[in-house]
């Protein structure tokens, strides 16, 4: 009997020995035009040109203050602090992620299957959809630290395996964001073309990449370049706003040295015909509770 392995091919190659610039090659929306689902057609069609689109109301003051309370439960309590699933500030040792929080916390899980929410992701990705990876960021103030500008897609594509751009997240404000308490920033159309990063993924990246982005950083003259093409946003928006981004927009996060603290939950969904796949420019896998590896649809 002779045996045959199927390969994926690389449409985005990045981690290599130079930076590299390449158009992007999938949908941005996968949907029919006029597909039925929360967003309006002016909605998606304001998606694919921008990358993104905020929601400036997705959840009433109540539900706020339902998930302000978890989000506190998870932060002050020692067995989830002792949890391979939370991330802590490199300085002042405080909470700064916790990752697979909708199988960790039955409220993020209702919140994720809420017709509001997953709805709008089937309807971007013209798909059933999972969830590739869920979190609450936390950043309180007097110095937390932010993200650095990055292509979220650009590291699951080379440490989780992602083949294609079939991809949205969701950023929902738990606190209110300011301009100045380290809001999240984003290059408009900047979704359009994937910057493949240079230098190798070492071993166990993740461990050190969600304190400090390391591998996977844009040099200084390509983010230049894509924010004198492109122009920065910076989102504001009172608790209960959403931003949905596409998993290929330039994007990052300052400090936040205000008083004022920032939380979110930040939900991603992947198309279930995008499933993925062995990593295209890591050494290992990273853990499944950052990048899932059960494709379950959301029901």
């Amino acid at each position: 009997m002779t045996m045959t392995t199927t390969t994926t091919t690389d449409l985005y190659p990045t981690r290599g020995p130079v930076e590299v610039s390449v158009p992007r090659k999938d949908p941005v929306v996968w949907s029919a035009p006029g597909a039925a689902g929360p967003f309006a057609t002016g909605d998606l069609e304001a998606f694919e040109r921008d990358g993104f689109l905020a929601v400036d109301q997705l959840l009433a003051d109540d539900e706020v203050a339902g998930y302000r309370r978890e989000l506190e439960r998870l932060v002050t309590d020692p067995a989830i602090r002792e949890d391979e699933r939370s991330i802590v500030e490199p300085k002042s040792k405080e909470i700064r992620s916790v990752f697979e929080v909708h199988r960790i916390s039955e409220v993020f899980a209702n919140l994720v299957h809420d017709e509001r929410v997953v709805g709008r992701a089937r309807q971007i990705l013209g798909s059933d959809v999972y969830v590739h990876q869920s979190r609450i960021n936390v950043k309180p103030g007097f110095g937390a630290s932010g993200f650095y500008w990055h292509s979220d897609f650009e590291t699951w594509h080379a440490e989780d395996g992602l083949p294609n751009m079939r991809t949205v997240s969701v950023s929902i404000a738990l606190t209110e964001n300011y301009d100045t308490n380290g809001g999240l920033m984003i290059m408009p159309g900047s979704h359009r073309t994937f910057l493949g990063c240079a230098g190798a993924t070492p071993k166990d990246n993740y461990k050190k990449s969600l304190q400090m982005q390391d591998a996977g950083t844009p040099s200084d003259e390509a983010l230049t370049e894509m924010a004198s093409q492109y122009g920065i946003k910076l989102f504001t928006g009172r608790a209960g706003s959403a931003t949905w981004f596409d998993c290929n927009c330039m994007h990052g996060s300052g400090d936040n040295i205000t008083p004022f603290p920032r939380s979110n939950v930040f939900i991603v969904f992947n198309s279930v015909e995008n499933a993925a796949v062995e990593p295209f420019a890591a050494p290992i896998r990273r853990p499944e509770f950052i990048g899932a590896r059960d494709f379950t649809p959301i029901r």
